[in-house]
């Protein structure tokens, strides 16, 4: 097992690491930041001495990598914006007799609410548990998709477990979305290829969490803060 370092050492690492990112290198992974930040979180103790230098670090490296970035405040009224469209859309198939219109708004309100509700249940539950958010920001493989940032400072003094639930709330809203419009359809008279598109959508976006998301997105994170809780239930 690796020596876990020490407290000089972690001042040193620190130190150097934003010294670097202050002079414009904000490759966080190759200065070896993030392998230094998941060893401290492992104890409760180091995340809360070192949050304030290490939240300082990830915010500078953040502002100067990402361009186009937005209020909490208007990103959630953007995407909350969306859930209001979605749930107009359902209130359309369900009032129209046209049956094409009825299929197409029930499809579009599954779709804007898988998109809509991600960052915005991230955002309700974290600040239940405690966590705080500095921007939202575009970002993610095409095409972009909004993200929030989160507050370190908040993130890493806040326990492992409900860090955990923070980053799979999302996934889950995002996942329910399209079933949740499919609920919709027996009170419409939408063809049944809309239901169709809407459970292939949630299938669909199951699948991707199965096989991509568990390696390089929440679901990933949620793993990542459970193994952290089993270690400092391990002591």
């Amino acid at each position: 097992m690796e020596a876990r370092p020490t407290e000089q050492e972690l001042r040193e690492a620190l130190a150097r690491i934003e010294a670097a990112v202050d002079a414009g290198d904000t490759d966080l992974r190759t200065l070896g930041f993030w392998k230094l930040v998941g060893g401290i979180e492992r104890d409760a103790e180091d995340s809360d001495r070192w949050a304030e230098q290490i939240a300082r670090i990830d915010q500078t490296a953040f502002r100067a990598g990402i361009g186009l970035r937005a209020p909490i405040w208007v990103g959630n009224s953007v995407l909350l914006a969306g859930v209001v469209v979605g749930a107009l859309a359902v209130a359309v198939s369900r009032a129209t007799s046209n049956r094409t219109v009825a299929g197409v708004a029930l499809v579009v309100a599954g779709v804007v609410w898988s998109v809509s509700v991600h960052c915005p249940t991230h955002w309700a539950v974290g600040r239940l548990v405690g966590i705080r958010f500095t921007d939202y920001f575009l970002g993610g493989p095409f095409p972009p998709r909004p993200g929030l940032k989160i507050d370190y400072r908040s993130y890493l003094r806040t326990d492992p477990s409900a860090r955990a639930v923070m980053h799979a709330s999302g996934a889950i809203a995002t996942k329910l979305a399209p079933f949740v419009a499919l609920g919709f359809w027996p009170s419409t008279v939408a063809p049944w290829w809309s239901a169709v598109l809407l459970l292939g959508l949630g299938v669909l976006q199951v699948l991707t969490d199965l096989l991509f998301s568990v390696r390089s997105s929440d679901w990933k994170k949620v793993k990542r803060e459970r193994a952290v809780a089993r270690a400092r239930a391990r002591g």
